[in-house]
C-alpha cells in the first residue's frame, strides 16, 4: 500500500517537474505546444456543454487519476497487487467521464425536448409580435431551460459588447454544439441578412423536431429493460467475487498467479460486454451540417 502511494506522489512530482516553464520558454514553446492548446480548448469547450463551467481539463483529469488510485486501495486489498488491481483502477477512473457524458447527454435531451416548443416561441414573437430577431432569440433563450441559459447569456454578453448577430450566432454553435440549434440559428442569421419567409421554414423546421421527439421517446421506452438488465453485467460478478471470499482459500485464491488471470480475463469481458452493449443500444445522433 506504502509503494502505491510513494508511486502516486512520484508520478504526481514529475508531472509538475516536466511541465513548469518559464514565461520565456511558454512564449519559445507556444508553436510547438500548439496541438496540445488546441486539446485543452477542445476538452473545456466539452466541458462546458456538460454543464461544468468551472473545472478545467486538468482539474477534471486530476479527478480521474485521484479516483482511480483510491480505488486500487480495496481492490488491492482483495486481488492483492496485479493487473487486476490495474484494470480496476483504470475502470474506476473513467467515472468522471461516464458522468460528464451522462450530463452532457442529459443536457443534450432537455435541448432537444425543448426545441419544438422554442422555435414556436420564436415564429410567434418575429411574426405576430414584431420582435426583431436578435432579440427574440435572446428573449426565448434565457426564459428556457436551465441546461441552456449559459450558453444564451454568452450570448447575450457578445450582443451588448458587439451587436454583431453573426458573433452572437457563433457563440451559440459553439456552446450548445446541437445541430437543431445549428439549423435554427442559420435560419435565423439568413433571414436578418437577406430576408425571406421565415414564419413558414421556422414552422417546417418545429414540426421535424416534434416528429423526431416522438421518434426518440418510442426508442427510449423500448430500450428502458436492456438497461436495466445492463447494471446487472457488473453488480452480479462484483457480488460473486465477494461470495468468494468466504469459500476455499478466500482472498490467497484471487491472489495466486493463476487467479490474477483468472480475474484479470473476467474484468476484461466485463468490459467488453459493457461497452459492446453501450454501442447496440445507442441512438444514431442526427450531424452538424452549419458548425462553421
Amino acid at each position: 500500500m506504502t509503494s502505491l502511494l510513494l508511486s502516486a506522489c512520484a508520478a504526481l512530482g514529475m508531472y509538475f517537474l516536466l511541465t513548469h516553464s518559464t514565461p520565456r520558454e511558454r512564449g519559445t514553446n507556444a508553436a510547438r505546444s500548439s496541438p496540445w492548446r488546441t486539446l485543452n480548448k477542445r476538452v473545456h469547450e466539452l466541458l462546458q456543454q456538460a454543464g461544468l463551467e468551472g473545472v478545467s481539463p486538468l482539474q477534471f483529469f486530476s479527478a480521474s487519476a485521484v479516483i482511480g488510485f483510491l480505488s486500487m486501495i480495496p481492490a488491492a486489498a482483495i486481488f492483492g497487487l496485479g493487473l487486476s488491481t490495474l484494470l480496476i483502477g483504470g475502470c474506476a477512473a473513467t467515472m468522471p467521464a461516464a458522468i460528464w457524458r451522462k450530463r452532457r447527454a442529459k443536457a443534450r435531451s432537455i435541448a432537444r425536448e425543448s426545441w419544438p416548443r422554442f422555435i414556436e416561441e420564436l415564429r410567434v414573437l418575429t411574426g405576430s409580435v414584431g420582435r426583431s430577431i436578435p432579440q427574440a432569440l435572446l428573449e426565448v433563450g434565457l426564459r428556457g431551460p436551465v441546461e441552456l441559459r449559459g450558453a444564451f447569456q454568452a450570448a447575450q454578453r457578445e450582443w451588448s459588447l458587439t451587436t454583431d448577430f453573426e458573433r452572437t450566432i457563433a457563440v451559440l454553435k459553439d456552446r450548445l454544439a446541437d445541430p437543431t440549434a445549428d439549423a435554427t440559428f442559420e435560419t435565423l442569421l439568413v433571414a436578418t441578412q437577406v430576408g425571406g419567409d421565415i414564419d413558414s421554414r421556422l414552422e417546417a423546421l418545429a414540426e421535424d423536431r416534434r416528429q423526431d421527439l416522438l421518434g426518440r421517446k418510442e426508442a427510449d421506452a423500448k430500450q428502458a429493460g436492456a438497461r436495466l438488465a445492463r447494471i446487472f453485467v457488473i453488480l452480479v460478478p462484483a457480488g460473486m467475487a465477494l461470495a468468494g471470499l468466504s469459500v476455499g482459500n478466500g482472498s490467497a485464491a484471487y491472489r495466486s498467479p493463476i487467479g490474477q488471470v483468472l480475474v484479470s480475463i473476467g474484468i476484461a469481458l466485463i468490459i467488453v460486454c459493457w461497452l459492446w452493449a453501450s454501442r447496440i443500444m445507442r441512438l444514431p445522433e442526427p450531424q452538424r451540417v452549419f458548425d462553421r
